[in-house]
């Protein structure tokens, strides 16, 4: 198989960078919140309500962000920015000794981290071809799942033992935040020296007004493409239980009254399985096609969503769940993008990324809404985890019925 250039190899590095903080909010932050949180309330409603915050002003923010990175040379230089000021967000978590200010504070680093995530993956058409999307795509997010585990497995044995050595939990979660941001910093920089911005609009005398003018239009083009608006409104549902899986597993489980360390402990357990999962998916959509690979993912996801919304009740049933959740996880994520990348024109990427992540985030929004929603009227989390089947069913039947040219 041929190697990976230059550009690919930097391009995955980025990967390696920001994971380590999703691995962060998705484990210990979570658990760490809920030591602030007053007590008696519930973890899983407020986590919920600031993950929907910050979907919704993500979701509003990009479609006009990604047209302008279009422009030449501004991709970049998009990046740069919404990294550097994630990352000062990050460090600065360990500051708030409040809920609310502490929420406040994870939203703007959150917001800034996914908006990043928009402009890289629109990098994906400048940093290789698009015969070798799939591969690089799920090489980004493979090593990316255990790229992540050398800081968090540090930052994990500074809170758990820190305090052998002086440092308590709540020093130690500082140290966490300081080291995460600059893991995220460090691997950033590849990206920023080897890969460029190859596909790009030309810049005109009027950029404001020209901008909204092209976004009004690709979202003509969207809606007459009968194709990449079907897989779009499938990947809005099928991605909505996904994200939300992610981002609520921690507090879900807390809900439960599982131990804090069974939790962190099981979604480390994740990251290894996701890691040869996903280059495993890669490989295998190049054999039996990417959609075939993407509806394998929908329907597992659908049968993990039943499993945790009857089955899970202690430490044994969460392990078994982070298991069955790496095995997709990666594969999922990794096509769905690479996907995407196939379907659009390849000088306005940020801009159609932009579209692709309004969905991804409305999808969020209406995700992490509807557990909190559903937990706070019943009483019962497993009530809303059970909701999520249905968005699994919807996005499976569109990508099925997707046409095929």
């Amino acid at each position: 198989m041929q190697k990976l250039t230059k550009q690919e190899k930097s391009w995955i590095a980025y990967d390696v960078g920001n994971s380590a903080f999703v691995m962060l909010s998705t484990a210990l932050i979570p658990v760490y919140f809920a030591s602030l949180a007053e007590p008696g309330s519930s973890v899983v409603v407020a986590w919920g309500y600031a993950e929907t915050v910050a979907s919704l002003i993500l979701a509003l923010l990009m479609p006009f962000l990604g047209s302008l990175a279009d422009l030449q040379h501004n991709k970049k230089r998009f990046l740069i920015g919404s990294v550097g000021t994630g990352a000062v967000a990050c460090a600065a978590l360990g500051i708030p000794q409040h809920a609310l200010a502490f929420l406040i504070v994870y939203v703007v680093a959150s917001v800034m981290l996914n908006g990043s995530m928009v402009f890289y993956d629109a990098f994906l058409v400048d940093a290789t071809t698009e015969e070798n999307y799939d591969r690089v795509s799920s090489h980004g997010y493979a090593w990316g799942y255990i790229g992540s585990c050398i800081p968090f497995v540090a930052c994990l044995a500074i809170v758990l033992f820190g305090e052998n050595v002086g440092i308590s939990m709540g020093t130690g979660m500082q140290i966490a935040f300081v080291i995460t941001a600059a893991w995220w910093v460090a691997f950033t920089v590849p990206l920023v020296r080897n890969v460029h911005q190859t596909h790009f609009k030309p810049r005109t005398e009027h950029i404001f007004r020209d901008t909204v003018r092209g976004l009004v239009a690709t979202l003509g083009k969207i809606a007459r493409d009968r194709r990449l608006l079907m897989y779009m409104l499938a990947y809005f549902f099928y991605i909505d239980g996904v994200h939300t899986i992610i981002k609520m597993s921690t507090s879900y489980g807390t809900e439960l009254g599982i131990d804090s360390t069974q939790l962190v402990l099981a979604l480390l357990v994740t990251q290894f399985v996701a890691f040869p999962s996903a280059i495993l998916y890669g490989r295998l959509s190049s054999k039996v096609g990417t959609r075939t690979m993407l509806l394998t993912a929908v329907a597992a996801y659908l049968g993990i969503t039943l499993f945790a919304a009857f089955f899970l009740r202690s430490a044994v049933e969460f392990w078994i769940l982070a298991v069955c959740v790496g095995l997709f996880q990666g594969g999922i994520q990794a096509l769905s993008r690479s996907e995407f990348g196939k379907l659009i024109p390849k000088e306005h990427a940020n801009e159609y990324y932009g579209f692709f992540d309004i969905f991804g985030k409305y999808a969020a929004v209406m995700g992490t809404f509807l557990v909190s929603v559903t937990t706070q009227l019943t009483g019962n989390a497993s009530i809303g985890v059970l909701a999520l089947a249905l968005l699994f069913i919807v996005g499976f039947v569109l990508l099925w019925k997707m046409p095929r040219e």
